[in-house]
């Protein structure tokens, strides 16, 4: 598997604080001198990694139309985490999981989205499927702002499958809809839950839908008839962790 490009400050540190010995090399726009630029390096250089000064053109020609902040580094790619250890390790009794579930999300900047507020929330972890679903990729990465090192992101096979597996294990299923039968404040949230919101456009799948022990919905009031995916996802896991007595 060759390396990848993960650029864009936070991003570069989330990785170089939590899986140093990934990166290859940190390349860093010549001429870049101010102090977030200055830790990366610094923390490259403690972990005896190679920095190397590039053009900006030659970033940008990396990493066309994309913003990098002139931080480029070189990772091996982080293995997503598989299924069947994922189940093997939740202990629901003492530990109730709250698992943020995307049903074929495919725009990168949305689940970069998601990752960001599961890590806000302290999720355990994000499920995706394995296909017609983006993955990890250096823009995910980019948005999630360090969350794509924080939160797991769990890859399955098949997704109904995998939750009726999670509801053997204790584990309440909420879907999203908008013709959900409650709105999303009107069910518990508190015990061992997968929130889970569907594909842009298209929702949830039928199988999908169909395993689920809630379907919420949002209230909506205005001419809009949906969210996007990743305010749906902030709306929800937010309203959980109300449940759960955040402070």
């Amino acid at each position: 598997m060759s390396d990848e490009l993960v650029y864009g400050i936070h991003a570069v540190a989330a990785v170089l604080a939590r899986r140093p010995s990934a990166v290859r090399s940190l390349m860093i726009q010549s001429g870049r001198a101010d102090r977030r630029v200055q830790a990366l390096v610094e923390a490259a250089r403690d972990a005896r990694i190679t920095v190397e000064p590039r053009a900006a053109t030659e970033l940008d020609a990396m990493l066309p139309g994309l913003v990098h902040q002139g931080v480029v580094a070189k990772v091996e790619p982080a293995k997503a985490v598989d299924e069947n250890a994922f189940l093997a390790s939740l202990d629901v009794a003492n530990k109730p999981p709250l698992i943020l579930v995307l049903d074929g999300v495919q725009d990168p900047h949305n689940l970069g989205a998601c990752l960001r507020t599961a890590d806000g929330v302290g999720a355990d972890a994000l499920v995706v499927p394995r296909d017609r679903a983006t993955g990890l990729t250096p823009v995910v990465r980019k948005v999630a702002a360090g969350a794509a090192e924080t939160v797991p992101l769990v890859q399955v096979t098949n997704l109904a499958r995998f939750l009726r597996e999670l509801k053997e294990e204790g584990v309440w299923v909420v879907g999203t809809d908008g013709d959900g039968d409650k709105l999303h404040y009107e069910v518990d949230l508190k015990g061992p839950l997968a929130i889970v919101l569907g594909a842009e456009g298209t929702g949830m799948r039928r199988l999908t839908r169909e395993v689920c022990d809630h379907v919420v919905r949002l209230p909506m009031r205005g001419a809009v008839q949906s969210l996007n995916v990743s305010v749906a996802t902030g709306v929800l896991l937010y309203e959980a962790l109300r449940q759960r007595g955040a402070t």
